[in-house]
């Protein structure tokens, strides 16, 4: 078994997007990434009322958060997504679509948990995305 492993059980529907149906890593290595936020370099909101803009912030921020950690997205077992507005679901699916292919180029996704909250911890923010990974992907 490599570190992370997705998993499509025989029996279930397929996926509907770019997401497998689970994910397993090594428990002694996982480590839970925090909700990642359209936050810019100097704590500024980046794209107030832009999703797209806040998309590509937000795995920017994702992205760096796994490079501090000594990790990259080869090594994330599993998303949560939390958006603020219904209407953005059809946006998300199409900018992950777009980004997923060049982050997983086996194209094999993580599994995903999307949710529709009322708002998040600034009315601003549109998404936030969190992130379980394996470290013993790295070794």
């Amino acid at each position: 078994m490599s570190a992370v492993e997705y998993l499509n059980p025989p029996g279930l529907p397929p996926a509907q997007g770019l997401y497998s149906q689970a994910g397993r890593g090594d428990p002694k290595t996982l480590v839970f990434v925090a909700g990642q936020l359209s936050v810019g370099d100097h704590g500024e909101v980046v794209g107030k009322g832009d999703f797209a803009r806040q998309f590509d912030q937000v795995f920017s921020n994702l992205g760096a958060v796994l490079r501090g950690i000594g990790a990259d997205y080869a090594a994330v077992v599993k998303f949560t997504t939390f958006l603020v507005e219904p209407d953005d679901i059809d946006t998300f699916m199409t900018l992950r679509a777009a980004l997923f292919p060049k982050l997983f180029p086996a194209r094999t996704y993580p599994p995903n948990t999307l949710l529709i909250v009322k708002r998040l911890v600034k009315a601003e923010f549109l998404l936030e995305v969190e992130a379980v990974v394996s470290l013993a992907a790295q070794n």
